[in-house]
């Protein structure tokens, strides 16, 4: 007796012995109950009942394949579920009629088919969250996240170096400064600032996120990571796990006997990193129209700004020995030492910036420096119209 889902059937053995790889088939050969409970769900030994917990309208259709050789669909059941019985019952697909089972294939593909678009909308939810902040809510708030852990990172670089907090440091413990890079000393133990170290593990966490997130929905992983704006969050990245090493080396391999070499390098290496983190401002071009129209204005006015670095170069190569041989001449050249030294304030008097730590003291000198600023306004403004019109064509 076969009961499925509390519907007895009684079923002959004889019937069994054509399809001995079936479930039923592989009952009929078990020797103990151990073995009936590794195909059943349920043995009854008193009334040789045997007990599963499937869907009896399928196994009605099974029942009719095992004694007429006819398998069919059912139409009150999905074509997937009665494959998933197929499979339980140890039934190959392949005896179902060939209307019915052109429609089983023709379910699968339709399955499979929305199971890609499932995934192709979740992958295009993700894109639009972290690529396009005028997606939607999710968008707006992780754009607003992202600006706002940039402007704490800043904020936390500035803080870094102040007085205030370096006295504070210094009252609370020994503190080894080099150069802004706080380093606590505890019984050779270097640490940064506690509270500033959490802010900046904050921070960096929440931009390794977004950028493992950028990485994972997107198609081509090389043309990710040649991005520029990828490469800049890279760089940005970086410093913080590579700052953590150094400071683990630091802390297991040297004592103050070996010292101070070894200190002025770590130093150095730290003050490189963390002067690195300002990349991190870059990162706000991912949310400014503005600042995208900006790197693609550069980027389309290569050849003009080309150009003016070649008007620059040109005209300092001209004016640099001028102010010298006239500064020279009337014996005023206490500033204008060499024709490349000169260079620097052939540079600044063309872009009219005028610092004013290179003054011409000789009415010669006076004159060069004269031409070289109405030269510098001239040749300027030939390659900023152009660079101007790509601008607002760009935005």
């Amino acid at each position: 007796i076969i009961n499925v889902g509390g519907i007895k059937y009684c079923i002959p053995w004889s019937t069994l012995e054509e399809f001995p790889l079936t479930r039923l088939g592989k009952l009929r050969s078990c020797s103990n109950e151990a073995e009936i409970m590794d195909v059943c769900d349920d043995y009854d030994g008193s009334r040789n009942e045997y007990f599963f917990d499937r869907s009896p309208s399928a196994f009605r259709t099974i029942v009719t394949f095992l004694a007429a050789g006819k398998l069919r669909l059912l139409r009150e059941m999905c074509a997937l579920s009665f494959q998933e019985e197929l499979l339980y019952w140890g039934v190959e697909e392949n005896n179902l009629d060939w209307c019915c089972l052109r429609k089983l294939r023709l379910r699968q593909e339709e399955y499979k088919e929305q199971q890609r678009l499932e995934e192709e909308d979740t992958e295009r939810r993700l894109r639009d969250m972290v690529e396009n902040p005028h997606s939607g809510l999710p968008g707006k708030i992780f754009a607003c996240l992202s600006v706002l852990f940039v402007a704490i990172t800043a904020v936390t670089l500035c803080v870094s170096t102040m007085p205030d907090l370096r006295e504070e440091e210094e009252r609370s413990g020994a503190v080894r400064r080099v150069d802004g890079c706080f380093l606590v000393v505890v019984s050779g133990v270097f640490k940064r600032c506690h509270n500033i170290f959490i802010l900046e593990t904050v921070c960096v966490g929440w931009f390794s996120l977004e950028f493992l997130l950028r990485f994972i929905q997107t198609q081509s992983k090389c043309t990710f990571l040649r991005t520029p704006l990828n490469v800049i969050d890279v760089v940005a990245i970086l410093p913080y796990y590579i700052t953590l090493i150094v400071d683990s080396l630091s802390d297991g391999g040297k004592t103050a006997g070996s010292g101070n070499n070894y200190l002025e390098k770590v130093g150095l290496v730290l003050r490189v990193l963390r002067a690195l983190r300002i990349f991190y401002v870059m990162r706000l071009a991912r949310h400014s129209l503005g600042l995208q129209v900006l790197g693609l204005t550069v980027k389309r006015c290569t050849r003009e700004f080309g150009l003016l670095l070649l008007f620059l170069c040109v005209a300092m190569a001209l004016f640099s020995p001028l102010v010298f041989l006239a500064e020279s001449e009337m014996g005023a050249k206490q500033e204008f030492t060499s024709i490349p030294g000169s260079y620097w304030w052939a540079v600044i008097s063309m872009t009219t910036v005028g610092y004013g730590d290179m003054v011409p003291r000789s009415i010669p000198g006076q004159v060069v420096a004269l031409s070289s600023i109405l030269s510098g306004i001239l040749l300027m403004a030939f390659p900023v119209t152009s660079i101007f019109h790509t601008f607002s064509r760009s935005y």
